[in-house]
């Protein structure tokens, strides 16, 4: 019979552990002498020891889950408990249970690590929904619209919660999104029905513009067309493809007839005269207003100047087309920047407005080209109307360029 310190052999090969509740059958041995039976179930220990040991490595080093580790640990025990290694399997129990303990108190902190990570998801996506909400009610279109869907990418980047809170908080986030698309598509079709409601009375206001431009009673019709120039003004701005077309027609109209008037009132031209002193320093107070850089000083301040300009009577007709291009111009300047506040605020409008920079840059060359050809040729009354043409189209051309800038583009 042989014997060690954990284990003997008997003289019938069986192989004992000794444990604290006493001996226990390790197996049986009969293959060789009794102290390769013990070094052979002794090694079987010491394989035990190392995968612990490498059990309890992986535990504390790696991220081995608490679900995976368990199932380790009851392997290992399993083994222990079968007492099929000699040595201190008791050592091996108490470690294996300190294993557990680890374990556990991982599975606990993982467990609160993802209760917190569930309450910050949770806090994060309802402060989307809260922000999303206060956007849904914003009219700043483009602004708000860029919020929303940068909104969307940091919800795509936020852990999921359980499906019913996070389904609850998608709802409200997607119907404050629908509620903002609804409400910005409503603004914008009532902003194009304005505008064809605009061109439809415009229509009007041509039509008998030019019936009345042949009339002869110069003081009722006179008046009348200062009634429609008050009309065309209320009337607000048609769709761009029209308003131009339409105004040329308007304002033609009323040239036919003022340009008759004149004729008749030949005997007038001293104060027609006199008239177009007063317009030429109303058309130099009004282009002082170029380039626009307040938009809504501007416009108040050519109002101002265009009821002084309306209130001083007509000009002789030679001199017309330029003192009233000139007040024409800064006009257009004024609608253009009006039409540009619009446009900035319209998320389709980008590519016109890259169309526009394009034509008034062609504009502006070619302006520029026609006044060194009117240099060239000495015509210096051309070349200084082209020039006050250019300045209306080079300030036109800003406007456009800073209104592309806004865009991104």
């Amino acid at each position: 019979m042989s014997s060690d310190p954990w284990g003997r052999v008997d003289e019938t090969g069986t192989v004992y552990v000794r444990t604290a509740e006493g001996e226990q059958v390790v197996g049986s041995w009969q293959a060789g002498s009794p102290e390769e039976a013990l070094a052979y179930f002794e090694r079987k220990y010491e394989g035990l020891v190392v995968e612990i040991g490498l059990l309890e490595k992986r535990v504390q080093t790696t991220d081995l889950s608490a679900k995976d580790a368990q199932v380790a640990i009851d392997h290992l025990r399993e083994q222990v408990e079968a007492h099929h290694a000699v040595g201190d399997l008791e050592a091996l129990r108490t470690r294996l249970g300190e294993l557990v303990k680890t374990v556990d108190s991982r599975r606990e902190e993982r467990r609160a690590q993802r209760a917190k990570q569930s309450d910050e998801a949770r806090q994060a996506k309802e402060d989307l929904v809260v922000e999303a909400e206060q956007l849904a009610q914003s009219d700043q279109w483009r602004a708000a619209g860029e919020r929303l869907r940068s909104l969307v990418d940091t919800w795509k980047g936020l852990p999921r919660l359980d499906r019913k809170s996070d389904d609850e908080l998608w709802h409200r986030f997607s119907h404050a999104r629908s509620a903002f698309s609804k409400r910005r598509k409503a603004h914008f079709a009532q902003l194009d029905a304005q505008r064809e409601d605009a061109r439809k009375a415009k229509e009007k206001l041509v039509a008998e513009a030019e019936a009345l431009s042949d009339s002869t009673d110069w003081g009722p019709t006179a008046a009348r067309y200062r009634e429609l120039m008050a009309d065309w003004k209320a009337a607000g701005r048609a769709q761009r493809e029209h308003e131009d077309d339409l105004w040329n027609r308007f304002r033609g109209a009323q040239d036919v007839f003022f340009a008759a008037r004149g004729s008749a009132f030949a005997e007038r031209d001293a104060e027609q005269t006199e008239n177009l002193k007063l317009k030429e320093e109303l058309a130099g107070e009004a282009e002082k207003l170029l380039p626009i850089t307040d938009l809504k000083a501007a416009r108040s301040a050519f109002r101002s100047i265009n009821e002084r300009w309306e209130a001083i009577g007509h000009v002789p007709r030679d001199a017309r087309p330029k003192v009233e291009g000139r007040m024409h111009t800064v006009d257009r300047a004024i609608q253009e920047a009006e039409e540009a506040e619009w446009r900035r605020t319209n998320p389709e409008a980008r590519a016109r407005a890259a169309g526009l920079t394009g034509q008034l840059q062609a504009a502006v060359d070619k302006l520029g080209a026609q006044i060194e050809q009117a240099r060239g040729q000495g015509n210096t009354s051309k070349a200084e109307k082209l020039e006050r043409e250019l300045e209306g189209r080079q300030a036109l051309l800003d406007q456009a360029l800073k209104g592309l800038q806004e865009f991104g583009g």
